[in-house]
């Protein structure tokens, strides 16, 4: 088995760190294709409750590996196909019931920006720095980027990062809306396990349809939007966990009134 991404297991957490510090986690060829199957793998576990997208060594990812690109002899057609597989995982991630939480200890360039929001949350350390770089070797966005990125920071500014040669630090992240937390190099990985525990210890498939709804959404009609909105609610109160929450809350709210 490759080890070039990692997945560990505890109980319903699972953890998926991209594992080539040498090369920065660039993501190349044999690479991308374990993310689709990893992708595939956890998402159709339904004993896994939340994932923890992680990296080993001092950056988070640098996107695509331009340096196997550029040395392996690969086509244009090689470089397509290669992203339609990387595209498989992060579709299958995004559009799982099962929460993501990014925990970024480094910098992200290219197409890691599309893997680093891949999450659903994202917890980065004052010591990440954000980039695109695309441009500058002569490619476009892939991996998701040029939809996930304006989808996070608003289209004015993913044309920023796109169009012009800009890094922005951890704070400026924060403002714009690309990470949800920062946080000292040293609690990253610490206050990412926190939120995903957050979630396995309450109603983690909840959350994860609440972020399946919202992911989802953008990409359909506002009537297609209400009709899962209903469908879903429908199915969660039909859960033994969900009858017991809502009756529990009831009981609290009637005694409370009383």
């Amino acid at each position: 088995m490759s080890d070039s991404i990692l997945v560990t297991r505890d109980g319903g957490l699972a953890r998926v760190t991209f594992n080539r510090p040498a090369s920065l986690n660039a993501m190349g060829f044999e690479m991308g294709r374990r993310w689709r199957d990893i992708a595939h793998e956890l998402t159709a576990d339904e004993s896994v409750g939340a994932i923890i997208l992680d990296a080993a060594g001092p950056a988070f990812c640098a996107g695509g590996d331009v340096i196997e690109m550029a040395t392996s002899g690969a086509s244009g057609a090689d470089v397509t196909g290669a992203a339609h597989t990387i595209h498989d995982g992060i579709r299958t991630f995004v559009e799982s019931g099962t929460p993501i939480v990014a925990a970024v200890q480094g910098a992200v360039a290219g197409g890691g920006l599309g893997l680093m929001l891949t999450a659903d949350y994202i917890v980065a350390s004052e010591q990440s720095r954000f980039v695109s770089r695309y441009a500058n070797i002569g490619l476009t966005p892939d991996l998701g980027v040029s939809t996930l990125l304006p989808a996070a920071v608003g289209q004015r500014r993913a044309l920023q990062l796109l169009l012009q040669d800009v890094t922005i630090d951890a704070a400026t992240a924060l403002d714009w809306g690309l990470v949800t937390e920062v946080v000292p190099a040293d609690e990253v990985a610490a206050r990412a396990e926190a939120v995903a525990r957050f979630w396995l210890d309450n109603a983690t498939a909840a959350f994860g349809q609440a972020k399946r709804l919202v992911r989802t959404g953008a990409g359909r009609s506002f009537a297609d939007n209400l009709d899962d909105e209903a469908a879903s609610i429908g199915a969660r109160f039909d859960t033994d966990e969900a009858r017991a929450r809502v009756q529990a809350f009831a009981a609290a709210s009637t005694k409370s009134r009383s």
